[in-house]
């Protein structure tokens, strides 16, 4: 009897540390479950942001930044093409058809080539954009927040307008919309490109900039005109400068150019005065194809000069040159 019962009694103990082990067990895999919840994802964390390189170096940026600074008219054209907000901005320079940027709304965050480091320290953004005119500040910018050149090259404008539009596509989700875009700014590059070789047109970039004249080829600043439109230059050796290669009205009639495309740069900026429409008043002007047949075309100083790179500013670009030579 007595064997029994401590055979029942180990039985009974048994069990007891059964369960034990059992609910141990258990405590283990909930709380090894709850680890599994709250640990973050490195996929998902790295979908959170994007790294890219760029002329001034590597930038790792947030995707959908809250707060934006922007130093590129044209970049700012392209934001505001896609409805994203900015914050800051340098408000000296903003472009008439941009003026919602110019009001109390945003703050002015400096002029395009010196920021005002203290207003956009206050502002603590997500994201700075910038582009040549503030190249020299990207190290101090970059100290404040992650900055991201987005320049122009104007000797590959289309290529870089493409680079630029995609990383702001994916910055900000908004793909399917840069394709639809772009598909539409392809269809009418093609045209443009069609139009110049059915006219076999050759043409002359003429900057006038309050009293003086400059001229712009292939390579140089306006490069896209002959690269891309595919308008013939009428001097190929023209200089390759930021400014242009200064030249006088003599020198007009002497190329005389079938096609004359003018940019008013004295339109462009706020302290200057339109001087452009004085070429028609010109006897050297008047000697030439592009007098004698009407083929004259004023550009859009705002989009050539000011905002090249936008939405709104690219596509109208081109098609100011498809209108000149479809006339």
């Amino acid at each position: 009897m007595k064997k029994l019962w401590l055979l029942m009694l180990a039985a009974f103990v048994a069990l007891v540390l059964a369960a034990c082990g059992s609910n141990d067990d258990s405590d283990d895999a909930t709380e090894g479950a709850a680890d599994d919840v709250d640990t973050e994802d490195p996929a998902t964390e790295e979908e959170k942001t994007l790294t890219f390189e760029h002329q001034l170096g590597e930038t790792t940026v947030e995707k959908n930044p809250e707060t934006v600074v922007v130093f590129d008219m044209g970049i700012l054209d392209m934001l505001d093409g896609f409805g994203v907000e900015v914050a800051g901005l340098p408000q000296a320079n903003v472009p008439e058809y941009l003026s919602k940027y110019a009001s109390d709304d945003y703050v002015n965050a400096g002029s395009l080539f010196e920021p005002d480091f203290e207003e956009i320290f206050e502002l603590d953004p997500d994201l700075i954009i910038i582009s040549g005119r503030a190249s020299e500040a990207y190290d101090d910018l970059n100290d404040i927040a992650p900055t991201l050149f987005m320049g122009i090259d104007n000797a590959n404008y289309y290529d870089s307008f493409k680079n630029n539009l995609d990383m702001i596509a994916q910055i900000f989700d908004k793909e399917d919309e840069a394709a639809e875009k772009l598909a539409e700014i392809d269809a009418s590059i093609e045209e443009v490109q069609a139009l110049a070789s059915e006219q076999e047109a050759k043409g002359l970039l003429l900057m006038v900039n309050e009293g003086s004249l400059s001229v712009h080829g292939p390579g140089g600043r306006f490069d896209l005109l002959h690269s891309l439109f595919g308008v013939d230059p009428v001097d190929t050796s023209i200089d390759i400068a930021n400014h242009g290669q200064e030249v006088d009205f003599e020198y007009i009639e002497m190329q005389d150019p079938e096609y004359l495309f003018v940019i008013d740069r004295g339109a462009a900026v706020a302290s200057g005065e339109e001087s452009g429409n004085e070429l028609l008043d010109n006897s050297f002007v008047q000697n030439t194809q592009a007098y004698e047949n009407d083929n004259i075309v004023f550009l859009d100083a705002i989009y050539w000069y000011i905002t090249t790179g936008g939405l709104t500013s690219f596509p109208g670009m081109i098609e100011e040159v498809r209108a000149g030579l479809a006339e």
